[in-house]
């Protein structure tokens, strides 16, 4: 059927309203009023990073040990990360902002690779914010890993200044830079979404705005959820 052209624009703009109202509709079934508000408590990071599972959510935090708030945050996360959530995944990746935080990156993913990072997380938190130790002191740091770990200071040393650490430290970077992260701690969900404690109020309010986003993200893909 033909329509003369201010018809067709008009009835375009009437089946796009309509298929808008629909999409507004199909939110309100998951969100109602919307607790959060993007732009105001998360923001859309504007390309969208792949993800290491492309059939899970995943839900990374952005932190450093050198970080006096990752610290305070950390058991806050520690507690939300070891509940069972499904087709949800969680990662850290450590920030460098600068050549002083490298050392930091680099015995994350030195933990990473040698499979203690549950041993020595949280005692390299306490030796810096607690203990006040410089960890860009190799000598402290293997100290830590031999008596928290049991790993071999050689081990260790040989492990830091690999290839594979350096890689990987860089590889994090380079997705920090991609979601736009400015501080740290920061909270990325799915590569779409971040949150900061600015945004979201506070830093115990951030968990809250990731739950939000993951439920705002399963309900886009309704095939993450199992058939039961």
């Amino acid at each position: 059927m033909y329509l003369p052209l201010n018809k067709a624009v008009i009835f375009a703009v009437v089946a796009l309203s309509s298929a808008m109202g629909m999409a507004q509709e199909g939110d309100a079934d998951f969100l109602g009023t919307p607790k959060f508000v993007e732009g105001k408590h998360y923001v859309r990071i504007p390309i969208q990073v792949e993800t290491r599972d492309s059939e899970a959510i995943e839900v990374a935090e952005i932190f450093s040990y050198g970080c006096i708030h990752c610290f305070r945050f950390d058991p806050l996360i520690s507690e939300w990360a070891a509940k069972d959530r499904e087709a949800v995944v969680f990662r850290r990746i450590p920030a460098v902002f600068g050549a002083s935080w490298a050392p930091l990156a680099e015995l994350y993913y030195a933990a990473e690779i040698l499979g203690v990072l549950e041993e020595i997380h949280e005692p390299v938190f306490r030796a810096m914010h607690i203990d006040r130790l410089d960890l860009r002191d190799r000598g402290a740091v293997t100290r830590i890993f031999k008596n928290s770990a049991g790993v071999d200071p050689q081990k260790f040393n040989s492990v830091v200044k690999s290839f594979s650490v350096r890689s990987r430290v860089q590889q994090g970077d380079a997705l920090v830079r991609m979601y736009r992260v400015e501080g740290v701690p920061s909270m990325i969900v799915d590569g779409t979404y971040r949150v900061d404690g600015t945004l979201a109020g506070s830093n115990e309010r951030m968990l809250e705005v990731v739950d939000f986003l993951i439920e705002k993200v399963r309900y886009s893909r309704p095939q993450l959820l199992s058939d039961q």
